[in-house]
């Protein structure tokens, strides 16, 4: 019996390592040959093993759950350890995710920017400070409904993707992008944060945070992980606006009761 041979890919990678003197933006072409359930990760330890040991891109987990592995797959953010090679066609272009820093070739400083993310938006539970210290305080049980919803967005894995498919990051660098409006919704959620919707609003209550979203939903259409990010955008920008319109009404008294003298 005759067996197909084998797929030949032609795999285009976009190199340039700022940290290289002398370095330019070029593009190196390799030819490789398709196995079984083949992923772009194999694809690259392949090249980096057989043809060019000098190729950055990261990695660690090998099974989605890292998010290390983000790059752009023929222009689209995906994570190169969950992308099989038989979904793309013969010829697959691969580039670093724009708006991070890059360290070299498909290998970008998301974690950077994540950090920077997270401490701007303090994501963690925000408690009474006796509370806190209270080290014997038995948690209250939560309710098993909730704690399936704070599960779901807590699926997300900082990877970058939702960054990267940004229209609005893409013009405005000070956007906290869906990562970050999830994580704002995560802890909206959680009953062990006793942050307010007026604490919240001084988080993202501008144009560099859910005001700024165009709703173009490339964040959700690229998730690897499928998070709700639209959804919960549209619920915090609801809530947003109640805050909002708090805080114009007693501007607008603040300013008659000025006026009075």
């Amino acid at each position: 019996m005759n067996e197909q041979s084998p797929r030949k890919l032609t795999i285009n990678i976009l190199r340039y390592d700022p940290h290289v003197k002398g370095d330019k933006p070029h593009v190196d072409t390799f030819e490789i040959e398709e196995a079984p359930g083949m992923t772009l990760f194999i694809v690259l330890n392949d090249i980096r093993e057989h043809h060019d040991a000098s190729l950055k891109f990261d990695f660690v987990c090998r099974a989605g759950i890292c998010g290390s592995c983000g790059m752009l797959i023929n222009g689209r953010p995906g994570l190169a350890c969950s992308t099989l090679t038989s979904k793309l066609p013969d010829v697959i272009n691969l580039a670093p995710l724009p708006v991070f820093e890059l360290i070299g070739d498909l290998s970008v400083y998301n974690g950077k920017w994540m950090r920077g993310m997270n401490e701007r938006l303090e994501t963690w539970i925000h408690q009474k400070e006796k509370e806190m210290r209270d080290i014997n305080r038995i948690e209250e049980p939560m309710d098993p409904d909730l704690s399936e919803e704070i599960y779901e967005l807590d699926r997300c894995i900082e990877c970058g993707c939702c960054v990267a498919g940004c229209g609005t990051l893409q013009m405005n660098e000070n956007f906290v992008g869906a990562v970050g409006l999830n994580k704002i919704a995560r802890y909206r959620l959680d009953p062990r944060d006793e942050r307010e919707d007026a604490d919240y609003y001084e988080l993202i209550g501008d144009e560099d945070g859910v005001f700024g979203c165009m709703t173009l939903l490339g964040c959700e259409d690229v998730c690897p992980k499928k998070l709700p990010l639209q959804s919960k955008i549209a619920y915090l920008r609801r809530q947003m606006v109640k805050i909002g319109l708090t805080k114009d009404i007693h501007k607008c008294d603040c300013l008659e009761h000025d006026e009075e003298y």
